[in-house]
Formats: structure tokens, C-alpha cells, sequence
């Protein structure tokens, strides 16, 4: 991926959050609340063929992620700020799976919380509560690629209306100092005002809550670049063949010990060695386990998650609308993004591989729930749906459980007799807890040192020099179109000088600079050379 090749024009301070002193630190955070950074800091990062060099000239890692998604990358942040000497590999792109199929939302799951007050279930409470720490966390150190979001529950009964907001409330509450904003309940009217395609027949009036949204693939990116830039070795496009054992002296047992890896680019092969092999492959997580012990069972059991991408009049630009209860029980979000709306998603049964494909059953079944919610005089035609995908979720069950429905979204960390470390399970927003969690088991399991987590506040790349006016000055000093621009601010941060660099003068009067590729889009052709 070339945006892990490309080297920087320019070069630019990385600042990380100190987050018990709330203070700002040149390069590292050097306090005694997180310890030193002792990882060498790259100014510039490596292309991809000297990453694959230094996988294969490192005599032994500590430790060896598997998997690129938001959880590997996350694993391999937590490791090199450890102290850890960090690889990771990734056998297609970074985020080429689950991490870039989801809802894009940053939440605590207001629906979680509802079972847990229903089934007074202190385990789902508890996953609420720590997913609400997390996505506060995940705005502070991420201000480019996220932002609150309000989104809007139309109420239709007025019994509904007390028992929602007082559900509604109680997120807001174990939210604590977290919450984004306060919820607010709207009047029939406001509620039309606001999303005036909603079917007015029978509305009472809405209730607003506040979650986070953010860009899945670019954050995933990003905390795989934060790792690169702290020491870790990371490479795309390279496969684990099989695993490498070796005769533990002390026990006589067969211990993992690295992987044999194949450039998938090239064909070459080569061994990565570490004391400490993560296991972080998402819905391929039993096929890594059973590559450690053919006998192992399945721990993980795939549902697919379809969304569909409709035209941008289905939703306010700067709003969303949560359906709580479908016609099978289910929940249903409609959010704006990228002048589009977001629609799903769904929960369903399915096998693994590597390019899921949406059923049509579910294309048909989220258009149907966009029309139970909408005035009829919005006709909503299959022919509306623009782009649809399918994300394949690896929910922790029991092998012989076949309703994925009422499954935990809760993450396992598993280390096997052999020694592998497997994190399995979870949902993006808490993709750093289990990341420091699976470190802490792994840095216990194999005696690497190492120290505490260090990633609550490590601002994550591009955040650093990031601001709400950065756009202004890429409009005034490069001559960007003000669409472009703000595109570039929002997806590269204070990186996107770097990119703004590299556009061509366009030879018109304006924009001075970036030729798009698409004129309905503000991509111009310098991000085909960046990514």
C-alpha cells in the first residue's frame, strides 16, 4: 500500500497525549505516568521492501502480530510502545476486511445496555460502560477521522416515549464525564423539521442521543502507521505459511516460535522469528488456531454484517435515525457520510471468506425497513441502492449455538499450550482495550517486559497538528478547491500537506492546484499516488 511506501516531503512533529497529566509532548511522552519510549521514533516512514528487510534481517522479535485489521494494528501500537520489538503481517491491504465493513460507528451500544437493564446482566453493563471510556478515547486521539454524531429515535406510541428516554438517559449517565452531549427529546414537529421524510402518521415525537462516527479504514490505516512510526516492522501483502515450533528445554512441549511467511507480491518466502506470536485474524481466527493444533475446535462463529449505501436524500446531512426494534428484532441505522446515507446493518449466519458478498435477501430486507420508517411519498426502489458490502463478524460462541443474534459482542484472549496468543471477538470501538489486554496476557505468558500499556491518549497519525480551520490553510496556501481540501483534512490530518504537495498545478485560474479524478468527487490525482 502505497501509503505506507510513500516517504513524507515533508517532515512533521508527532505529538502523544499524556493522559494523566493531560499534556502535550514532543515526539514521546516521556512521564513517569507511562514510562519512556525507548522505540526508535521515525521521522519518515519506511518503504514496504525495507520493512520486509528488517522481518527478515531481525534475528527474533518479541513479538509477531498476525493480522492487519483494527485489532492486529492495535496489538502492534501496544507492543512497540511497550518497549517491544514489534512485527506484524498482513496477508492482503491493511483494513481490506471487517475493519472497513462496519457501520462506522464509535459506540458503546445503547441496545447492549438495554439487555443488560432487562436481563440485569452485569457483563453486557460492564461492556457498555468500558466501550463509552473507549470511544471517548477514540475522538481525543483521533479528531480527523471522528466526530459526534446525533442520531434520532422516532417514537410512534406514546408509552415508548418515557421507557426510550429513560433508556436513553441511563447511557448518558454510565457515560459519566464521558458523554458527547446530552440527549434532548424532540416534539412531532421539530422531529418532521429535522428529518422531514419520516412517516408522520402516528409520530409522537423523537428522542436525540449522541454517538461517534468515524472513517473505519483510515483509522484502521492509522494506528498501523502510529506503530511503523514508533519501530514496528509491519508489512501488507505477506502471508503466514505455517507456523515455526521449536522443543521448550524446561517441558519438552513444542512451543510457537515465529511463522514462515510468503510475499504474496513476490512469492518469497521467509522466516519471522519472536518470542511471542498474536493471533489477531478476525474471522480467520480458527484457521490460525488449527495451523498451531489440528485438533482445536472452533471458538469463533461468523455472521454477516451487509450495508447498502443509498442517495444522500435518505438522511440530513448532519444526522442519523436508529430503528430499535425491526420486524425481526434487529436494529437499523440510517447515517449520513459522504453526501450518501448508510443503511443497515444485518446479523445473519454465514461462511468465511475473504470477499463476502451482500445476499440480495438482505439488500431487500434493509430497503424494506428504510420504508417502514419513511413517508410514503418517498418511493424507495432497489434501484436507489448505490454500493453495498458485507462484513463477515467473528462473534466468541459456543460451537453448537446457531442464533448469532443473541451473542455477545465480547472479545476471549486465548494462549494455547503451544503458546500462541489469540484474541478473538470484540467490536471496533474497543479495539484498544483488547489490545492491551491481549498484550498484557502475551507479555505474562512468554515474560517479554516490557511495562505497562502506554496507548490511553497516543494520538494517532495525522492527529497530531490536526485542527477543526486546517482546510483554510491548505484553500489559502496551495490553492485547493475548498470541497478538496476539507477532504484532505479530514482524511489525512495534519498530514495533508504531504499530500497537497504532491497535486498538480491544474493551469486554470482555480483551484490553482488538484485535478480531480471524478468531477463529482473531491479525490484528486495525487491520492492515487499516496494510496
Amino acid at each position: 500500500m502505497l501509503s505506507l511506501i510513500s516517504e513524507p516531503r515533508a517532515k512533521s512533529r508527532l505529538f502523544s497525549v499524556c493522559h494523566k497529566r493531560q499534556c502535550l509532548h514532543q515526539n514521546r511522552c516521556n512521564c513517569a505516568c507511562t514510562g519512556e519510549l525507548k522505540q526508535p521514533f521515525k521521522d519518515e516512514l519506511p518503504t514496504r521492501q525495507a520493512q520486509l528487510s528488517t522481518l527478515q534481517d531481525t534475528e527474533e522479535f518479541d513479538v509477531l502480530v498476525v493480522g492487519g485489521g483494527a485489532t492486529g494494528s492495535g496489538c502492534a501500537l501496544d507492543a512497540v510502545t511497550r518497549n517491544l520489538k514489534t512485527a506484524l503481517v498482513e496477508r492482503n491491504d491493511f483494513s481490506s476486511g471487517t475493519s472497513s465493513r462496519s457501520t462506522k460507528l464509535i459506540h458503546g451500544g445503547v441496545r447492549y445496555l438495554q439487555k443488560a437493564i432487562m436481563k440485569l446482566d452485569y457483563e453486557q453493563y460492564m461492556m457498555v460502560k468500558e466501550a463509552l471510556h473507549e470511544r471517548s478515547n477514540l475522538l481525543d486521539i483521533a479528531p480527523h477521522l471522528s466526530a459526534p454524531l446525533p442520531i434520532m429515535l422516532p417514537v410512534y406510541k406514546w408509552w415508548q416515549l418515557p421507557y426510550y428516554w429513560a433508556g436513553i438517559k441511563m447511557y448518558d449517565l454510565v457515560a459519566g464525564g464521558q458523554c458527547l452531549k446530552s440527549s434532548y427529546v424532540l416534539s412531532k414537529n421539530k422531529a418532521l423539521e429535522l428529518f422531514p421524510m419520516l412517516k408522520k402518521d402516528k409520530l409522537v415525537g423523537a428522542i436525540v442521543y449522541y454517538d461517534g462516527q468515524h472513517n473505519d479504514a483510515r483509522m484502521n490505516l492509522a494506528i498501523a502507521l502510529t506503530a511503523a512510526r514508533h519501530g514496528a516492522a509491519i508489512a501488507n501483502y505477506t502471508e503466514v505459511v505455517h507456523l515455526l515450533k521449536k522443543t521448550d528445554a524446561g517441558t519438552g512441549k513444542e512451543k510457537v516460535c515465529g511463522a514462515r511467511c510468503r510475499d504474496v507480491i513476490t512469492g518469497n518466502e521467509f522466516d519471522v522469528r519472536a518470542k511471542c506470536v498474536i493471533n489477531a485474524t478476525g474471522p480467520f481466527t480458527d484457521s490460525l488456531r488449527k495451523m498451531d493444533d489440528g485438533k482445536n475446535t472452533n471458538i469463533c462463529q461468523p455472521s454477516a454484517g451487509v450495508h447498502i449505501v443509498i442517495p444522500g436524500y435518505y438522511s440530513p446531512d448532519n444526522m442519523g435515525l436508529l430503528d430499535p426494534a425491526t420486524s425481526d428484532g434487529r436494529v437499523i441505522f440510517f447515517l449520513p457520510w459522504e453526501k450518501m446515507t448508510i443503511a443497515g446493518t444485518t446479523d445473519t449466519p454465514t461462511d468465511i471468506t475473504a470477499h463476502p458478498i451482500p445476499r440480495e435477501e438482505d439488500i431487500n430486507f434493509i430497503l424494506n425497513e428504510v420504508r417502514n420508517y419513511l413517508s410514503p411519498d418517498v418511493e424507495v426502489r432497489r434501484g436507489d441502492v448505490l454500493a453495498a458490502w458485507s462484513g463477515i463478524r467473528p462473534l466468541v460462541t459456543d460451537p453448537n449455538s446457531k442464533d448469532t443474534q443473541s451473542i455477545c459482542r465480547n472479545h476471549i484472549v486465548n494462549v494455547s499450550d503451544s503458546g500462541l496468543v489469540t484474541i478473538a471477538g470484540g467490536k471496533w470501538t474497543t479495539y484498544r482495550s483488547m489490545a492491551e489486554e491481549t498484550l498484557d496476557a502475551a507479555v505474562a505468558a512468554h515474560r517479554l517486559g516490557g511495562g505497562p500499556s502506554k496507548t490511553v491518549g497516543l494520538v494517532l497519525e495525522g492527529g497530531q497538528d490536526w485542527s477543526p480551520t486546517l482546510y483554510i490553510r491548505l484553500v489559502q496556501d496551495y490553492g485547493l478547491e475548498n470541497e478538496v481540501a476539507q477532504h484532505l483534512a479530514a482524511t489525512y490530518g495534519g498530514k495533508a500537506f504531504d499530500v497537497a504537495k504532491m497535486a498538480r498545478v491544474t493551469g486554470k485560474r482555480w483551484p490553482i492546484v488538484g485535478n480531480r479524478l471524478v468531477s463529482e468527487f473531491p479525490y484528486i490525482e495525487s491520492l492515487s499516488q499516496d494510496a
